[in-house]
């Protein structure tokens, strides 16, 4: 079903509409409040409150933007004030999986390179930490990026090229070596 019919149904009542949207979307909204927390728990409140957030607002929908950019423009605004409220960067923890996933195919990571790493994601600012997390490592494009943050798609771009130096920096340091596409 077209994602315009299950908003109206929404609008008009229909829970079941509500879930099917809900499920179409989860999983990402999950990933993305994971990555930029590094607590699965707390993701999953950012989650609901994103889904809690959109469907309040699902009326001041227009549709000039695709839902699922629209949806993740609600779950930066909800994450990175989240983030603020804490007052704390987290690490983000899911590094780790991309490094298990390249230690499938190649010598076991250096566990001290892979504290490294999370610290090194977890010291960018959160503008550039989201902009890198969504990027390199959830797939987003520059102008999916710059619709959930309201960015022009060049700012996004100068953005995830100094995170990326800013993560050079950091793990060229000592003993650290990393190069970053």
């Amino acid at each position: 079903m077209e994602e315009r019919q299950l908003i109206s149904r929404i609008l008009a009542g229909d829970p079941a509409a509500e879930r099917q949207l809900y499920d179409t979307h989860v999983d990402r909204v999950f990933r993305l409040a994971y990555r930029m927390t590094g607590d699965a728990t707390w993701a999953e409140d950012l989650t609901q409150d994103t889904f809690i957030r959109a469907f309040d607002r699902l009326a001041g929908f227009r549709g000039e933007v695709a839902f699922a950019g629209w949806l993740h423009r609600v779950a930066t605004s909800v994450i990175l004030t989240g983030l603020r409220k804490r007052k704390r960067v987290q690490s983000v923890e899911s590094v780790r999986d991309d490094l298990e996933w390249a230690a499938q195919t190649g010598p076991a990571p250096d566990p001290d390179l892979a504290r490294s790493i999370d610290r090194a994601v977890g010291s960018l600012d959160d503008n550039h930490r989201l902009v890198f997390v969504m990027h390199d490592m959830e797939g987003y494009t520059h102008r999916e990026i710059a619709t959930a943050v309201d960015a022009p798609v060049g700012t996004i771009k100068a953005r995830l090229s100094r995170a990326r130096q800013k993560l050079r920096d950091a793990l060229n340091g000592p003993g650290l070596s990393m190069e970053m596409e």
